[in-house]
């Protein structure tokens, strides 16, 4: 196969073709989980218990994906999910992602250990962009990032809630990629044939200056974090439930809680105020061997009903899956993985072709089940095998 997205059938595809063009370090931190990997396969394994219902002899030409999500319509049920570091996987690439997220009509959500200034990505963007916010650095640090992201038109703030301290990745304390991103030769040594073995991704890392630095996450008296200072300054700067309460003083917008996975925080984000919850485990990147996220979302659901907005992540690689989330309670869902391989692959057109894919899968989805929009599923479409 050629490295060409327009060539990919699904997503499984543009990770393979993302495989190919990137070295084995910066694939296994997109590809990767915690640990075992337990609960990153069970995220994807939790749909195929899900089977659908359908409906026959119904007409439907025209298929409505659009939904409401924080008093926004939307024109596609699903949010391009934050992911740190996006600038290791292609040059700009926070921007490039956010570019064609915007194209398309989807939200692009920006992760704070991004590569690109904040305000750089908002305004690469023709459509709506949120901010997702860790604490690191501490509070002033993290209240002068909300005052930037409120400045740039970020029109809802993200607070994840799950990252206590970095999950155990394995696969990047194998692979290499704290020795890629420290550039000392010495350590950088044992790794170095992977780089050269992608030629290719190397040329175009240095050409953009390499992901030295978090530009969004500006120390007093230092400049931005560095790059090799993340794991601990997570560590550091946890977020707690009070926290809540001064960042709704500095943000006067909605406020989404992710980091989601049981009833009851659920209904502590609701008494917290947040206007919407993920039900997310980190994509098994945190804890290993919590529950599929597609198991916990009926709980959360149940547990907050209308009170707040239930946006899901966790698997998404196919329209399909969409469905079955959204008949279970979620207003929309994340899409992280899904729209990385396709950055990772080949850039902008990389990603417009990942949501492509999703777009024409929902559509096929909701045509086959004799469905007319996505606002009619509902748990009738859908039974566990």
């Amino acid at each position: 196969m050629s490295l060409r997205p327009a060539s990919s059938v699904n997503i499984a595809d543009l990770r393979r073709l993302a495989q190919r063009r990137l070295p084995r370090a910066v694939f296994d931190y997109i590809d990767g989980g915690a640990e075992d990997e337990v609960t990153l396969r069970g995220n994807c394994r939790a749909f195929e218990t899900i089977a659908f219902r359908p409906r026959g002899a119904v007409a439907t030409p025209h298929c409505d994906l659009r939904t409401e999500v924080m008093g926004t319509t939307l024109e596609l049920p699903f949010l391009l999910a934050p992911l740190g570091s996006s600038r290791l996987f292609y040059p700009r690439g926070e921007i490039v992602a956010a570019r064609e997220a915007g194209a398309a009509g989807a939200v692009y959500i920006l992760s704070t250990l991004s590569g690109c200034r904040l305000e750089d990505v908002k305004a690469g963007s023709s459509g709506s962009v949120w901010y997702q916010l860790y604490l690191v650095g501490g509070r002033d640090v993290a209240r002068a990032g909300i005052e930037r992201a409120r400045a740039a038109g970020y029109s809802v703030l993200v607070v994840t809630i799950d990252t206590a301290v970095a999950g155990m990745r394995e696969r990047d304390h194998h692979n290499g990629i704290k020795e890629l991103l420290t550039f000392n030769p010495w350590t950088m040594l044992p790794f170095l044939p992977q780089l050269l073995a992608r030629p290719r991704w190397l040329a175009g890392f240095f050409a953009d200056g390499g992901l030295m630095n978090f530009p969004n996450i500006m120390i007093p008296g230092r400049g931005p974090l560095p790059y090799t200072d993340v794991t601990a300054a997570l560590g550091d700067t946890m977020v707690e439930w009070k926290d809540l309460r001064w960042i709704r003083e500095a943000w006067s917008g909605p406020i989404v809680i992710k980091g989601v996975h049981t009833a009851d925080d659920a209904r502590r984000a609701v008494d917290e105020g947040a206007e919407g919850i993920v039900v997310s485990n980190h994509g098994g990147r945190q804890l290993d061997g919590v529950a599929p996220t597609l198991r916990v979302l009926p709980e959360v659901v149940s547990a907050v009903g209308t009170k707040t907005e239930v946006l899901f992540d966790g698997g998404i690689r196919r329209g399909s899956d969409i469905v079955k989330a959204r008949c279970l309670g979620a207003k929309a869902v994340l899409v992280g993985r899904a729209y990385g391989y396709g950055l990772a692959a080949a850039g902008g057109p990389g990603v417009a072709r990942a949501i492509e894919i999703l777009r024409a899968d929902l559509i096929r989805t909701l045509t086959l089940l004799g469905c007319r929009s996505i606002a009619e599923l509902d748990r009738s479409y859908i039974e566990d095998l």
